[in-house]
């Protein structure tokens, strides 16, 4: 091979032999180093030798990258390697390999430090919708799917914004409890900061306040136990000295029920209301004990006229079944079958009663009766309960509390007929207090309203 020295006017001038896909020119002052040059107009600098007899060709790089002593101090290393049995091509893979090999861990730690300040970056306000659609749907233990719509609407209740015009009633909506804290970051939920909401808003509602709290601390348990997003909400935030201190501390309500004496009353008031749903609603609010918003969703398939059995879907277990005695038999025959709710509204968006403490508070005027809330009927039933004598085992059962003895809790499932016969007892006692004259229909010969909606 004729060499010559390597210049920049010689490396520019040199050109690929006409007819010829590449042409070389190689240099006199480093041993195998050349210039290839392509019919294309490419020139690039190589390394040639031979390694164990056998001709060897790697590329440097090109001209414009690499100087004319650059390229001969590159060939030289080369030329050394191969004096000592090395082969450059497996040094050289071995160290793009390890090249590749650090650039995609570069790469997964730019991604994990990114994916590490998205989870940080997440608050409060961006995750509770996600909470809320993952826990709708999860199974719990006993079979039960999911949370009810009541639990969920608290949860929306507490977290809303505000300022959307009232659906009942003028003026705007106040926001939620944890409105404050939406745009709040998960790190930064640290006892100190929920321990100032906290006293911030049992200021203003202290059971809202308390609800809201107690809704937060299950949200950051949830959190906790999720590989997702474990390990963004500190430990133990909840559970510090301060938020301790700022607790609402829950108190019975005292005066939020009816006495013996104000029953004759209250009956007349109701019995006397223009709208029947209404009246009807309220007085089986009192005799059955159920919670407000259960009795407003009962539906005409959970009631049984004629093995007379209602099932309450509750917000703890899901269902229970309690017996329909007579007399709430009797209002809910009388009631017009517009829809599928038992208790129904031509004029509210879902179909069912909306709304009936307005209903209630005028009737009290009426009465002349102090305030008793729509919850308080239902304190009404297990306080009243006493005067028949009604267990209180059975009590808790047609009401739906916990069991709070261990006999309870595991030996004790009463069939309906026992439970139908205290409660028709109690039932009995009631509408003899307020003085209602009442007999009850024959077995299975109640008979059911139609109305066209």
């Amino acid at each position: 091979m004729d060499k010559e020295a390597f210049t920049a006017v010689r490396l520019r001038k040199f050109v690929c032999e006409e007819g010829k896909s590449q042409s070389f020119l190689w240099d006199s002052a480093a041993p195998g180093l050349g210039l290839r040059a392509t019919a294309k107009g490419a020139k690039t600098f190589i390394f040639q030798a031979k390694l164990n007899g056998q001709a060897i060709r790697l590329t440097i790089g090109s001209p414009n990258t690499w100087t004319i002593p650059q390229a001969q101090a590159e060939a030289r290393r080369l030329k050394v390697l191969i004096d000592n049995g090395q082969d450059p091509r497996k040094l050289r893979a071995a160290v793009i390999e390890a090249e590749l090999q650090e650039r995609v861990a570069e790469e997964a730690a730019a991604a994990a430090k990114q994916a590490q300040e998205q989870r940080e970056a997440l608050t409060l306000g961006k995750l509770w919708p996600v909470y809320i659609e993952a826990r709708r749907n999860a199974k719990r233990r006993g079979g039960k799917v999911g949370w009810s719509e009541w639990h969920i609407r608290d949860h929306e209740v507490v977290m809303r914004i505000g300022g959307e015009p009232k659906k009942r009633g003028k003026g705007l909506t106040e926001p939620g409890p944890l409105a404050s804290l939406r745009d709040v970051r998960l790190v930064d939920l640290t006892g100190p900061r929920i321990a100032e909401w906290l006293a911030k808003e049992t200021v203003k509602r202290p059971t809202q306040a308390g609800l809201a709290f107690r809704l937060l601390s299950v949200f950051m348990n949830w959190c906790a136990a999720n590989d997702k997003y474990a390990g963004l909400v500190p430990v133990g935030a909840c559970q510090s000295n301060q938020v301790r201190d700022e607790i609402p501390r829950s108190k019975a309500k005292t005066n939020d029920s009816l006495q013996r004496e104000q029953l004759a009353a209250w009956f007349k008031a109701v019995r006397g209301m223009s709208n029947t749903v209404q009246s009807a609603y309220l007085q089986a609010l009192l005799l059955t004990g159920a919670r407000r918003r259960e009795l407003a969703g009962l539906c005409w398939d959970d009631v049984d006229f004629k093995w007379l059995s209602l099932v309450i879907r509750d917000k703890v277990e899901g269902q229970r079944t309690i017996p329909l005695c007579p007399y709430v038999a009797h209002l809910l025959a009388a009631l017009p079958r517009r829809n599928a709710f038992v208790f129904s509204s031509p004029s509210s968006e879902n179909g069912q009663l909306a709304e009936p403490t307005p209903g209630h508070k005028r009737v009290l005027a009426v009465a002349g009766l102090p305030n008793v809330t729509l919850h308080g009927l239902r304190r009404s039933f297990g306080s009243l309960a006493e005067w028949v004598e009604m267990p209180a085992g059975v009590v808790a059962q047609v009401m739906e509390h916990k069991p709070s003895a261990t006999a309870e809790k595991h030996y004790r499932e009463r069939p309906l007929d026992l439970l139908r016969m205290w409660h028709t007892k109690f039932e009995q006692w009631i509408l003899s207090e307020a003085g209602i004259e009442f007999t009850p229909a024959p077995a299975g010969s109640v008979t059911l309203r139609v109305v066209a909606s």
